[in-house]
């Protein structure tokens, strides 16, 4: 029998057991995307997580078929995080909050195992990885009110204003995200790029869908919920200022 005909054409995945190159396929990515994926050299470790974890505990976001997060997660309330990089502070905060699930998003393979490796190095079961796009998990695969918030932790700030349009805080996703999260659900999004910070905050402020969470408005001290992550260090370390943005979901909306 022959091979389909565009199969040799398919991104072939690096890991047979692992995330795929390509979850959603070519259907579902006609729009500006807000990240672009790294290229970056998966660790033995990673590696080793990757083939034995993913099939346990990670998934692709294919956009074909709408997750059940009571069974996923066995009943816990679910927290969406939009980018987890290396995953140090997403297992910190799973291990600080058994009681919370988290739905964790990214394009990362090296983080993808980074993650899957600390969750299983930690015995932690309230961890699971989404490969993909978060905006088609939200759009396609989550029902409505699911989630008991969602967090944004240094998302790339796109600095040329020509690139402004990939940022992922506007008001199209505010108001998808918003459809997706229970009421007086938390949105949490932290940045060290200033500018981003700035049009978080008026985005947010303008949204019907939300309300600044922090008495008097404007940005918000570090929660002691969000861990300081290594990279949040070095920009500090570089004279960078981190603001916190927290806001509820409007019940009503």
């Amino acid at each position: 029998m022959s091979d389909h005909p565009d199969q040799h054409d398919r991104p072939q995945p690096r890991f047979p057991d692992g995330p795929s190159p390509a979850p959603a396929g070519p259907h579902h990515e006609r729009r500006v995307r807000s990240f672009v994926p790294r290229r970056s050299r998966v660790t033995l470790a990673q590696g080793a997580a990757l083939q034995r974890l993913w099939p346990k505990w990670g998934f692709d976001i294919d956009g074909e078929h709408v997750l059940d997060l009571d069974d996923l997660f066995d009943g816990l309330p679910v927290v969406l995080e939009i980018g987890f990089g290396m995953g140090e502070a997403t297992a910190e905060m799973a291990a600080a909050d058994p009681a919370t699930g988290i739905l964790a998003v990214d394009v990362h393979t090296p983080g993808q195992g980074n993650l899957l490796r600390l969750t299983e190095q930690r015995g932690l079961t309230n961890v699971r990885i989404g490969n993909g796009d978060a905006v088609i998990l939200l759009r396609e695969m989550l029902p409505p009110e699911a989630l008991a918030g969602i967090r944004v932790y240094f998302p790339d700030p796109w600095p040329k204003k020509r690139h402004h349009k990939r940022r992922l805080i506007q008001p199209e996703f505010l108001e998808l995200a918003a459809s997706r999260m229970a009421p007086g659900a938390l949105l949490h999004c932290a940045t060290d790029w200033e500018p981003y910070a700035e049009w978080m905050l008026e985005t947010l402020e303008a949204s019907p869908y939300f309300e600044n969470a922090q008495p008097g408005g404007g940005y918000a001290p570090r929660p002691d919920f969000r861990p300081r992550t290594r990279f949040e260090g070095q920009g500090l370390g570089k004279g960078h200022v981190v603001n916190d943005l927290l806001f509820h979901r409007i019940g009503d909306k």
